[in-house]
């Protein structure tokens, strides 16, 4: 469609006559406002506005993206984790339909928590408190023991506050974990958090071995709203610690999340690594408190495990943050780790938003897991 101007109507080109079609042809090279198509617009200048539309409905988009749900966390922990309550809950309700509480209830009891990824120290630890507290309430219906189980497994995944002391601290988190568990994506998350509470925060890239890694991290932290100081690839990792720890002191900040190359292939480089960065951290940040998380993707159910094994062999470690507990299985594999090690689960994922990771709570997990309500 054309617009006349000094006709003030729309005419198609199908109806427009010559004369009409002169008109606006003189209009438009007249006009003070230039035409899209005028001649005086140059291809550059088309490109250059191309451009900034495109970024600003980039920035329009993320904008968007980045606004919570209405929906909670628990909801969206209780949904994520509809595949583990199915698999384990379906066929505990199965087994507590029964009522004389022998042998073989403990029996098809341990099978059903090992096979959901539980692990076999964490089933028989549960399965020994149990027999402690029917014995001790006099319980003889298998109904009963059902809140006694959820009861123990909330008890044994319990954390306190002072396993969260350290983000009320001036603290150096060295996150640890190996390639594809969601390192980068978590320390994007964790300073989303920090800053949103009010906190300083500071991102250290120091996996200066893994191509691309710095660009990854640089894009969460410009997301998080945080600064960034990082090396150049090949660059020796404590280089980063010094040059980023130095700069927490200077500036005060709160919390400094630190990068972490994710090798096992070498423990003993590993350990010595680990080790030089807490060192330097301490050094160039006096009276800073050093919490090493590690990063497990819960997805791969006893490979996590055995990760938490290796790492916490080279390392002392103070927590583990669980990743893409949304739609997996093999929630349980938390509970397993959890009673193996003795380290506790402190931070739980459920997706790729950079609000889609909070604090675990035991009674949360729990609920998720068994009953998948909102209390």
């Amino acid at each position: 469609m054309f617009w006349n101007r000094k006709k003030k109507q729309e005419v198609s080109p199908e109806e427009a006559s010559a004369e009409q079609i002169d008109e606006i042809r003189e209009e438009a090279e007249t006009a003070e406002v230039p035409c899209p198509v005028a001649e005086g617009q140059s291809a550059a200048t088309e490109m250059q506005d191309a451009v900034e539309q495109e970024k600003q409905a980039s920035n329009t988009a993320e904008e968007v993206a980045e606004e919570e749900p209405k929906q909670g966390f628990f909801a969206r922990l209780a949904g994520g984790m509809t595949k583990t309550r199915d698999k384990l809950a379906g066929n505990l309700s199965n087994l507590f339909k029964e009522n004389e509480i022998d042998e073989d209830f403990y029996e098809e009891l341990e099978e059903i928590l090992v096979m959901s990824d539980i692990g076999i120290r964490s089933t028989e630890e549960i399965l020994d408190r149990l027999k402690e507290n029917v014995k001790k309430e006099h319980i003889k219906e298998r109904a009963l023991c059902r809140e006694l189980l959820i009861g123990s497994i909330r008890e044994q995944m319990a954390t306190s506050e002072s396993d969260f002391s350290f983000e009320e601290d001036k603290s150096v988190i060295l996150v640890v974990g190996v390639n594809g568990a969601g390192k980068t994506t978590t320390i994007g998350k964790l300073a989303y958090q920090f800053k949103n509470r009010g906190k300083k925060v500071l991102i250290a890239a120091a996996d200066t071995f893994r191509a691309a890694a710095g660009d990854q991290l640089s894009a969460w932290a410009s997301r998080a709203g945080v600064e960034m100081i990082g090396g150049k690839d090949g660059a020796d990792p404590s280089s980063v610690i010094f040059d980023a720890a130095h700069r927490a002191q200077s500036r005060n900040i709160d919390i400094l999340l630190c990068d972490t190359a994710g090798r096992l292939q070498n423990k003993k480089n590993l350990m010595a690594e680990l080790h030089k960065m807490g060192t330097i951290a301490q050094k160039e940040y006096p009276g800073a408190h050093v919490e090493i998380l590690l990063v497990l993707d819960a997805t791969t159910g006893q490979n996590a495990l055995s990760q938490a094994r290796e790492f916490n062999e080279v390392t002392e470690l103070t927590g583990i943050i669980l990743t893409k507990m949304d739609g997996t299985a093999k929630g349980g594999i938390a509970i397993a780790i959890q009673s193996e090690l003795g380290v506790p689960v402190k931070y739980i994922g459920v997706g790729e938003k950079i609000y889609d990771l909070q604090r675990f709570d035991a009674d949360s997990f729990v609920r998720a897991m068994f009953e998948g309500e909102e209390a």
